[in-house]
C-alpha cells in the first residue's frame, strides 16, 4: 500500500486522509494529548503515541539552559516519537509571549501592552519574525502566542499580556501571526493553517474568547456581556488571526454567562469551526479540564467528555497522562465521544503537522543559534522599548520642561527599586512562570544604560532606597527615580487596589521633595497616582515592562529620539471608577486613552 503521507509533493489532504486511515484508535487519542516535558520519558512517547510535548512557564532542561540546551534536549524527544510505528512526529510548545522568554540569553520584548502604545503593527510583525528565529533555534515549533485579549479592567492579572482596552488596536497588533507563521500568500483560505517555512512557528490566538471582559477583572473569572458585544469587542481580533492562517487557538479559562470556555460547544465548533471555517486545531490550557471542577481535578472523566465533545481538538493535559488517556479511550469504546469527533480532531492536528513541515525537518537547525541574542535582534527590542514609551508630564511648568535630560550634569542620582532590576523590567512569564528578580538573563537595565550615556565627568550615584542623608551635602542636578510592579502572573496578578508597590509612590516623594525628579514607573497597566505626587515630580515616563533593553528608555529620555508612545488603556483617577474605557463610562481619567505628551 503506497504511503501517501510519506510523500512531501503529495497534497496536505491526501496526506492527512492517507496517515489518518492507517492509525489505531490509541494512536489517535496519543496525538490528541500534550505533556508536560519534565514526564515526557522515551516510554511515555512511544507507548502512548503522544502527539506534543510542552514547557510549562520555567520549565527548563537545567538552570540557564541556552538555547543549544533545550534543542538537545527537544531533539531527543523527536527522536523518541520519530521511533513509533507510524513515526509521525512532535510538535513542540512554549510559552514564547515576548520572545523565546523561557530560555536564558534570549531577546526579551516589551509585554504586549506596552507594543499596544507603539500603535506600530509592522514592529510587532517584526518582533513575531524574531521571536520565531529565537524559538526555532531551541528546537520548539509552537509558541503560545498572540495573546488577543481586549483587556477591558487593569484589575485583571493578565492585563499586561492584552495589547488594548481598544479592539481595533488589538486587531492591528495581531499582525504578530504574520510574524511568527510568515506571510500567506495571496488567496489563501481564510480559516486554513498556514506557515511559511523552518525560520517560522505555530501561533497561537488565545484566549478564546472574551478572557479580557470578565466581571471585575478577575482571571478565569465570568464575562457578562451579549453575543453582540462578544463578538464586536472580544471575537474580533480572532477574525484577522484567521485571516492570517493562524494554526491554532488556545481556549479560555474563562466562562461566557455563566458557561465555561472550555466545554462552550456553541463557540467552539458552531461558530468558530462552522461560522469563522476555522481548519486548525484547538488546544485547551494548562491542566484547564483539572479546572472545571471543585475541588481541582475531581470528575475527571466528565471533565474529559465535556470539553472534547466542545470541540477541544488538543488538551494540554499536562501531567496526568495515563488517567487521561485511560479515561479518554474508555469514553471512545462506550461511544460517548464518537469517532466521528476523535478523526476531526485528529485530522486538524495532522494537517497543523504536515503544514508545518516536522514530517520533512523534524529535529531542530543548529545553523540559526548564532542568532538568539544577538545585537540585531537587540536593536529591535531596543526599538520597540523607545516606541513604547508613554510621556505624562514633562515639568511643573510646561514652559520649563525636565525633558531631555543632560548628559552632562555634575552629579546625578539615580534611585528605585526598578533602577537595576532586570527581572522587574522584564515582569512575569520570563525565564520562570511568575518572573522573578534580578539579572536573571543577559540584558541591560535602566542603570546601566544611564551610565553609558552620561558625560564621563558625570557623577551617577545609585541608591536603591535613598534616605534624607543621601542628600547631606550632595548638590544633585536632577533625580531619575524608577518604581512599579513586581513580577507576577495570571491569577497572582489580580489586584483589586492597583496601589505602586514596595512604597513606590513614598520613595518618589521622598526624592521630589528634595531634587527635580523623572518617575519612571514600569508597570503592567495604570496604576494608581496620587494628586500630590504628581504635583511634586517633574516628570512622568510610564515604560510598561519594557524587557531586556533598558537603553530604548536612555534613547528617549535624552532627547535622542521623540517621544512616540500613546496610552494603550484609561488611566483611571481612582479605583472606584473601574471599568472604564474609551467612550464608555471614561468621564474624568487622569489620562484619557489614547494620551501621550510629544518631546
Amino acid at each position: 500500500m503506497e504511503c501517501i503521507y510519506k510523500d512531501p509533493n503529495a497534497p496536505t489532504e491526501a496526506r492527512v486522509k492517507d496517515l489518518l486511515s492507517r492509525m489505531t484508535l490509541l494512536e489517535k487519542i496519543g496525538q490528541m494529548t500534550q505533556i508536560e516535558r519534565s514526564v515526557a520519558t522515551p516510554s511515555a512517547i512511544k507507548d502512548r503515541f503522544i502527539g506534543s510535548i510542552l514547557s510549562g512557564g520555567g520549565s527548563k532542561p537545567f538552570e540557564n539552559a541556552k538555547s543549544a540546551d533545550w534543542a538537545d534536549m527537544i531533539d531527543g524527544f523527536q527522536k523518541a516519537a520519530l521511533e513509533t510505528r507510524l513515526g509521525i512526529p512532535i510538535i513542540y510548545g512554549i510559552d514564547a509571549v515576548h520572545g523565546n522568554n523561557n530560555v536564558y540569553g534570549t531577546t526579551i520584548f516589551p509585554h504586549n501592552i506596552g507594543l499596544g502604545a507603539t500603535r506600530d503593527a509592522d514592529l510587532v510583525r517584526k518582533i513575531g519574525e524574531v521571536t520565531a528565529l529565537e524559538v526555532r533555534a531551541g528546537g520548539a515549533h509552537y509558541a503560545f502566542a498572540p495573546c488577543v485579549a481586549v483587556s477591558r479592567d487593569p484589575r485583571w492579572g493578565r492585563c499586561y499580556e492584552s495589547y488594548s482596552e481598544n479592539t481595533e488596536v488589538v486587531r492591528k497588533m495581531t499582525s504578530l501571526v504574520t510574524g511568527l507563521q510568515g506571510q500567506p500568500p495571496e488567496g489563501h483560505p481564510i480559516g486554513y493553517p498556514f506557515l511559511a517555512g523552518r525560520k517560522n512557528v505555530l501561533a497561537s490566538a488565545k484566549h478564546f474568547v472574551g478572557d479580557g471582559g470578565t466581571e471585575n477583572g478577575t482571571n478565569e473569572g465570568n464575562t457578562i456581556t451579549s453575543y453582540d458585544d462578544l463578538e464586536r469587542i472580544h471575537m474580533a481580533p480572532y477574525l484577522d488571526c484567521l485571516a492570517q492562517g493562524v494554526c491554532t487557538v488556545m481556549a479560555s479559562y474563562s466562562s461566557w454567562n455563566g458557561k465555561r470556555m472550555h466545554t462552550n460547544d456553541f463557540l467552539l465548533t458552531e461558530v468558530l469551526k462552522n461560522k469563522l471555517g476555522f481548519k486548525g486545531f484547538v488546544i485547551s490550557d494548562w491542566e484547564a479540564l483539572d479546572r472545571l471542577y471543585v475541588p481541582h481535578g475531581s470528575n475527571y472523566r466528565e471533565s474529559i467528555l465535556s470539553t472534547v465533545n466542545a470541540g477541544i481538538d488538543m488538551v494540554m493535559v499536562p501531567f496526568r497522562f495515563e488517567l487521561f488517556l485511560d479515561e479518554f479511550l474508555s469514553l471512545v469504546e462506550s461511544g460517548e465521544i464518537s469517532m466521528a469527533r476523535i478523526d476531526d480532531a485528529v485530522e486538524r492536528i495532522l494537517r497543523v503537522k504536515f503544514i508545518a513541515g516536522v514530517f520533512e525537518d523534524p529535529l531542530s537547525d543548529r545553523s540559526l543559534l548564532d542568532l538568539v541574542g544577538c545585537k540585531a535582534h537587540r536593536e529591535l527590542a531596543r526599538e520597540a522599548v523607545r516606541k513604547s514609551l508613554v510621556l505624562l508630564k514633562n515639568g511643573k511648568d510646561p514652559k520649563r520642561p525636565l525633558l531631555p535630560l543632560d548628559k552632562k550634569a555634575k552629579r546625578i542620582l539615580v534611585a528605585g527599586t526598578h533602577a537595576d532590576n532586570l527581572g522587574y523590567q522584564c515582569g512575569g512569564w520570563t525565564i520562570t512562570w511568575e518572573g522573578t528578580t534580578g539579572r536573571i538573563t543577559e540584558g541591560t537595565t535602566i542603570l546601566d544604560a544611564i551610565k553609558e550615556v552620561m558625560d564621563d565627568k558625570t557623577e551617577v550615584i545609585y541608591e536603591l532606597n535613598p534616605t534624607p542623608e543621601t542628600f547631606s551635602g550632595q548638590d544633585f542636578s536632577y533625580a531619575v527615580v524608577a518604581v512599579g510592579e513586581g513580577p507576577y502572573v495570571e491569577t497572582g496578578g489580580d489586584d483589586p487596589e492597583l496601589k505602586i508597590p514596595f512604597n513606590g509612590s513614598e520613595l518618589v516623594s521622598l526624592v521630589a521633595d528634595r531634587v527635580p525628579t523623572l518617575m519612571i514607573l514600569v508597570t503592567g497597566r495604570p496604576l494608581v497616582l496620587e494628586p500630590s505626587l504628581l504635583e511634586k515630580i517633574d516628570a512622568l515616563v510610564c515604560a510598561w515592562l519594557p524587557g531586556t533593553e533598558g537603553r530604548g528608555i536612555t534613547d528617549v529620555i535624552f532627547g535622542n529620539y521623540a517621544f512616540q508612545g500613546r496610552l494603550p488603556m484609561t488611566w483611571f483617577r481612582s479605583v472606584d471608577q473601574l471599568p472604564v474605557h474609551a467612550g464608555e463610562n471614561s468621564s474624568d481619567p487622569l489620562f484619557p486613552y489614547d494620551f501621550g505628551l510629544k518631546c
